[in-house]
């Protein structure tokens, strides 16, 4: 029997940045093999808080995570999808000391975009109830961090710092770093940059469905779905017991709706704003090009130089105070917290 073989692709995130869409369409490549479950973060080694042990799925053995590519039948890739492996050192480390010529895909969002959408996601799920500004401040300020431990809305938009541990461990040859919108305006042509990265044929990419839009926004049917996604017993059924397929398939089509995504409270926005604009100028002198899709909310001003102390130097507090807005779901304004 065959040994099975480590993972020798990677999609490490950014999370709500596309990684399940470009999980959908490359395990459709006949040369690609991904398992069922998406986003095993096994490199990442969580260790989730009581709070949050429920809300977080991932392998933890090396046994039961080289089992996911038992069925892997001799394809030249095998993927992990798992967007936490980003924002993990440990990950990135991990990774190249068992499959250092692994092929690296990195997708990103603008910051402030991929931060709002985390937060709708979470608070879809029942995961948090307060508005958006305040979780933001709360999530900075807390001391405990990590993958189940905080949200780490602000930190998963700090995408300069990965990027060079990517590349410094396997080569800027091998780390691929792709746009959202660039996903969005041209899926085929992304596709097809990919198939040269990988060095597999073009052409089943061509046959690929890129029409349908993988893990987009959709708001909860009311508070009880919002109070059953949080709930522990729900979460394990869900996750655990009933086919993973057959659980997304009852919280996208009984437990969610099609709606407008609420706006941004705009003090939310300047907040971030404010933290990522030293950082976004650091990727593009990184990446020796501008980046202004990384920039499409926001409210342009003079952009200062970046500063040579932290990024995170300042207590949000003494950045922005007040209390946030509460997005009333499917609708186009908020109501006061």
């Amino acid at each position: 029997m065959t040994a099975v073989q480590w993972p020798n692709l990677f999609i490490v995130g950014a999370v709500k940045s596309g990684t399940t869409s470009l999980y959908a369409y490359l395990k459709q490549h006949p040369d690609i093999f991904f398992p069922e479950m998406k986003e095993p973060h096994f490199f990442t080694k969580p260790t989730p808080s009581e709070a949050q042990k429920h809300l977080i799925t991932f392998v933890g053995d090396e046994a039961s995570y080289l089992r996911l590519y038992e069925r892997a039948e001799g394809r030249r890739l095998r993927g992990d999808a798992s967007p936490s492996y980003l924002w993990s050192a440990q990950a990135a480390t991990d990774i190249a000391a068992v499959s250092p010529r692994a092929h690296i895909i990195i997708i990103l969002r603008d910051p402030i975009e991929r931060a709002y959408a985390h937060y709708l996601m979470d608070y879809s799920e029942g995961v948090i109830d307060r508005p958006f500004l305040e979780a933001l401040e709360r999530d900075w300020c807390r001391p405990d961090k990590g993958w189940g431990v905080s949200q780490l809305y602000v930190e998963l938009g700090l995408y300069t710092e990965p990027i060079r541990r990517y590349r410094a461990l396997f080569g800027h040859e091998r780390v691929l770093i792709l746009l959202l919108e660039d996903l969005k305006r041209d899926a085929q042509a992304v596709l097809a940059r990919i198939a040269h990265f990988l060095e597999i044929p073009a052409e089943p990419m061509t046959s690929i469905d890129t029409g349908k839009v993988h893990n987009s926004y959709k708001e909860p049917k009311g508070s009880w779905a919002r109070r059953l996604a949080g709930h522990p017993v729900s979460r394990f059924l869900g996750e655990r017991v009933m086919p993973r397929r057959l659980g997304e398939y009852i919280w996208n089509r009984w437990m969610q709706r099609e709606a407008p995504k609420p706006p941004i409270d705009p003090r939310a926005a300047a907040f971030l704003q404010n933290i990522y604009t030293p950082e976004i100028l650091a990727l593009e002198a990184e990446l020796g090009r501008p980046l202004a899709e990384l920039r499409r909310s926001w409210v342009h001003t003079t952009s200062p130089a970046a500063p040579r102390g932290p990024l995170l130097s300042a207590s949000p507090q003494a950045v922005y105070a007040g209390q946030g807005a509460r997005p009333v779901l499917g609708s186009n304004r908020h109501v006061p917290s």
